[in-house]
């Protein structure tokens, strides 16, 4: 029997919230500290001072010994180093202290995190530095309870070595730029605009026992070898189905544990693939959906080991089934709470809609390849273009309704919005129901959803800060070109016409309905001049270009050294997934596939030889030993190349090189490693195979 909760008693009960502040300040700081959450304003040491005391309480009373800055630096995941409350006495004995000083600045090692050369080994000096917009929260486990104090994480010389510091400037470059578009429509009322996110995250489970017999798995995430049992998701029986026990009950303990920390666990269900799950909460600021999202990556890992299980965040854990991803949808609102991309009941009437819809879709075309990088990793590259994520190709999906208002728009006469309808099922007792406007296109990496974009292609198991900054960005360069034209203009309502016609005519070839699976759409991409990178490595040139570090300056969002140290970092991070994934391959053959398969050869030649003695016949037997030696002298030619290729790449100095030697040939290897190998797994004996098979994986939950 479930323990009875009460949700509202626990929710936000694990945050140091505004409802927490409220309590806890003296009523000047606490007004002066919201005053600085939502206006920006100079927090003074003595805020700073107050605020530290007041959270200190408030962690001690629930059981907090540490305190930490938990930052995002460039790995992908969260960092935290602690430091104890406690402050030793003349006396011998000890106090509980938390000063200002130690609540806006920490000092971890800068040189011991990817800084793309911003940074060398002997310059260790690095600050975190509060981020007073994303409260802080405790952290429990077994043995402890930890403050977190989110902050953003910049070198000895001011540049930013995390993901959440572009993160923060964007949000404010887009603001600016909003106000600017708002303000030619005579909006006096909105001071900020705000960027909404919310995060669908897919995730597999599988038995941790069977995941610590897997050497790949417990290394690189995803599985270098395994061929496909005789069921995958073909009859799509898993998607939506119904939790299993041991499923349900780690997908409660997640939501108890996300709603403790103000996570708005909202939607949980199978996803398509065997073992495969998804978790939804509620949007949020963006910079707040970025931090959650962290933290729901961590306690999806952490909690899955007290359930016997394990939770793989890798993209593409399996091959021959789907991969994961997250959903990233984008809104953008007044700080009065008027969502800027809904288009109302007449969106052909509303050109405030209209004006942010073209600025968004202008933005997309024009920095399709940013947005690629913006959703890349390694693992990310298994799916892109695999016809079960959205492809490589940028596109923007829109619906009849939008698409044929756009098409008024180019026209130059702009006469009704199509409606939505009821339909009836067909069944006396059920309602009828209203009819969307539109269909979905879930084939889209960038669809219009109603009152948002959905960015379907970020990776499973990355930060969403890099997209949301990239979107950001991208988004306000483009308000900010809307803005200097129609501020020049006498007639603004003729001027926002013509420049609603000319992007339009200029920017539609990336809008698609279609399936963005078929080869048909790769044809046609290519004949409208859409970029199609089917890897990461190809795309990282993008955020070096002049035009691309031009924008990113001008918006404040990241210098031309952060530019290019970043460019540094996506080669590395990929140059070292690839190779430890190659060496994890390699020890596999050495260690356990040829063994495993030379001791069952051994049985079989055996049996021929008894066989062949008695006068039986051993054809069926020899043919299989044909087979195995074939495929073990294929599987060492590969295993002796693919060692060949990693001395190679580690003879190359430069990254970017580096970077395009792997994709070109450990990658190709590692591929052709595999084939030989899956294929000797259905020739051998399950009982000397030396580690879990797929279908032990997938469907022993």
């Amino acid at each position: 029997m479930n323990e009875k909760i009460s949700i509202p008693e626990i929710y936000g009960s694990c945050v140091f919230d505004d409802s927490a502040m409220r309590e806890r300040l003296p009523k000047k700081f606490y007004k002066e500290l919201k005053e600085t959450i939502e206006n920006g304003t100079e927090l003074r040491p003595e805020l700073a001072e107050a605020v530290a005391n007041a959270m200190k309480d408030w962690a001690i009373e629930h059981g907090a010994t540490h305190y930490t800055h938990w930052f995002q630096p460039m790995t992908g995941i969260t960092a935290e180093k602690h430091d104890a409350f406690i402050s030793p006495t003349d006396d011998g004995k000890a106090i509980m202290e938390f000063s200002g000083k130690e609540l806006i600045k920490g000092e971890p090692d800068a040189s011991s995190f990817p800084s793309g050369g911003l940074r060398g080994t002997f310059e260790a000096r690095g600050y975190s530095v509060w981020d007073c917009t994303s409260p802080a929260f405790l952290k429990e486990d077994s043995s402890s309870v930890t403050l977190c104090i989110p902050t953003a994480f910049c070198s000895y010389t001011g540049e930013a070595l995390d993901k959440k510091t572009p993160l923060l400037r964007s949000m404010e470059a887009i603001s600016l730029q909003a106000l600017r578009i708002l303000r030619l429509f005579g909006d006096q009322q909105t001071q900020k605009v705000i960027t909404s996110v919310g995060a669908e995250q897919e995730y597999f489970l599988v038995d941790k026992e069977l995941y610590n017999k897997r050497k790949d798995l417990i290394f690189t995430g995803r599985t270098l070898f395994g061929a496909m049992p005789p069921k995958g998701q073909q009859l799509d029986d898993h998607y939506f189905g119904t939790l299993k026990e041991k499923v349900s009950a780690y997908m409660r303990d997640l939501d108890v544990e996300l709603w403790k920390l103000g996570i708005s666990a909202k939607t949980e269900h199978n996803e398509a693939a065997p073992a495969q799950h998804e978790l939804a909460p509620i949007y949020d600021n963006t910079n707040i959906a970025t931090d959650h999202n962290q933290i729901i990556m961590e306690y999806m890992k952490k909690l899955a080991p007290r359930h016997g299980l394990e939770c793989l965040l890798h993209e593409k854990p399996f091959a021959g089934v789907n991969g994961s991803g997250k959903h990233n949808n984008w809104s953008l609102s007044t700080d009065w709470g008027k969502n800027l991309l809904d288009p109302g009941k007449e969106p052909h009437k509303n050109k405030v809609f209209l004006t942010f819809l073209l600025a968004v879709i202008k933005a997309v075309d024009e920095n399709a390849v940013l947005l690629r990088l913006a959703a890349s990793n390694a693992g990310n590259d298994h799916r892109l273009g695999a016809a079960e994520a959205p492809p490589a190709i940028i596109s923007i999906f829109l619906g009849e309704q939008l698409e044929d208002i756009l098409d008024q728009i180019e026209a130059g006469n702009i006469t009704g919005s199509k409606r939505e309808t009821s339909m009836s099922i067909g069944v006396s007792t059920l309602p009828s129901i209203k009819k969307d406007v539109t269909d979905r296109n879930r084939t889209s990496p960038f669809a219009f959803t109603g009152n948002k974009f959905e960015f379907r292609m970020v990776p499973s198991s990355d930060s969403i800060a890099c997209a949301n900054y990239m979107l950001n960005t991208i988004v306000a360069e483009s308000l900010k070109q809307f803005a200097d034209e129609l501020e020049k203009a006498d007639n603004f309502d003729e001027a926002l016409s013509l420049l609603m016609q000319r992007t339009v005519k200029e920017h539609k070839k990336v809008i698609f309905s279609g399936n963005g699976y078929s080869e048909e759409w790769v044809k046609e991409a290519e004949r409208r001049g859409l970029p199609n990178y089917r890897s990461m490595v190809d795309s990282v040139y993008s955020l070096i270009e002049p035009r691309s570090v031009k924008m990113f300056e001008e918006h404040g969002v990241l210098t031309e050294i952060e530019c290019h140290a970043r460019a540094e970092i996506q080669y590395e991070i990929y140059v070292n997934r690839l190779m430890i994934e190659a060496r994890t391959m390699i020890d596999m053959v050495a260690k356990q596939i040829k063994p495993a398969v030379m001791a069952y050869a051994k049985v079989v030649a055996d049996t021929i030889a008894s066989l062949l003695a008695v006068g039986a016949d051993a054809d069926v037997e020899k043919e299989l030993l044909s087979d195995i030696t074939l495929n073990i002298k294929e599987l060492d030619a590969q295993y002796k190349k693919l060692k060949e290729m990693l001395d190679k790449a580690c003879a190359i100095d430069d990254l970017k090189t580096k970077a395009f030697f792997v994709k070109d040939n450990i990658f190709t290897t590692m591929e052709n490693l595999r084939k030989p190998a899956d294929r000797l797994e259905m020739l051998t004996d399950e009982k000397y195979w030396p580690f879990p098979t797929y279908g032990e994986l997938l469907f022993n939950v």
